[in-house]
């Protein structure tokens, strides 16, 4: 399974919000065993939201969008994704009802647009919040808040799996150019990927659907590169 994130807000753009939204999912989703192919951000703007989310829904099997919902003049999200599928927003009859129902919200309580989602979509109820997420296609809208983001990711966390992957990291002293011939002689000889990540030390990490294969690549580059 291949899934696109996508989180909206200038203030990320602008540096004033560290995007820990993307780096949590994308750590879940990698967990689970789905491949996360792209991580885009893109500004509270109603056209670039809308031009990602539909180039992204047709070429991945999922897209998760995060951020830009509530009753606010810039949470444009919700319309955005309404454009993406040539829709419009609507009061939604399951959003209210969970608002009123669920939250203890009267009509005269609720901020104007709060109740509405794309037509067609599907409600996402928020575990920690008054904002609803909705599911249209293959796009996930989720709350930017990450304590939100992440109740409504558990409600929909089992729909995302894959093949599970196993990984080991081996730590190195040399320069990572001195360490390319090693590097390729392991992938030879395992059926392996590495990432090779240089720092304070190299950190080679290996990854295989195989958790033996893993184990063996492991050990056989540690005997063979300068560790800590």
């Amino acid at each position: 399974m291949r899934v696109a994130l996508v989180t909206v807000g200038d203030e990320i753009l602008s540096g004033d919000t560290v995007n820990t939204n993307a780096a949590w999912l994308g750590e879940r989703l990698t967990e689970s065993g789905v491949r996360v192919a792209r991580m885009t951000t893109v500004p509270d703007n109603i056209s670039a939201i809308a031009r990602v989310v539909n180039e992204y829904q047709a070429e991945y099997d999922a897209v998760i969008v995060t951020g830009g919902l509530g009753p606010t003049h810039d949470d444009v999200t919700m319309e955005a994704v309404a454009a993406a599928f040539g829709t419009e927003l609507a009061a939604d009859e399951a959003v209210e009802r969970w608002l009123t129902e669920e939250g203890g919200y009267s009509g005269d309580d609720l901020a104007p647009g709060t109740t509405q989602i794309p037509k067609a979509a599907q409600l996402l109820r928020n575990p920690e919040g008054v904002a609803p997420g909705c599911t249209i296609g293959n796009v996930y809208v989720l709350p930017g808040v990450p304590a939100e983001m992440r109740g409504m990711f558990g409600l929909i966390a089992d729909q995302f799996s894959g093949e599970k992957r196993y990984r080991a990291v081996v730590e190195a002293t040399e320069p990572e150019s001195q360490l390319l011939d090693r590097i390729q002689e392991v992938q030879d000889r395992f059926d392996v990927t590495i990432g090779s990540y240089p720092g304070a030390h190299v950190t080679l990490r290996i990854e295989s659907p195989d958790e033996a294969v893993v184990a063996d690549a492991a050990r056989w580059l540690r005997e063979r590169v300068e560790t800590p």
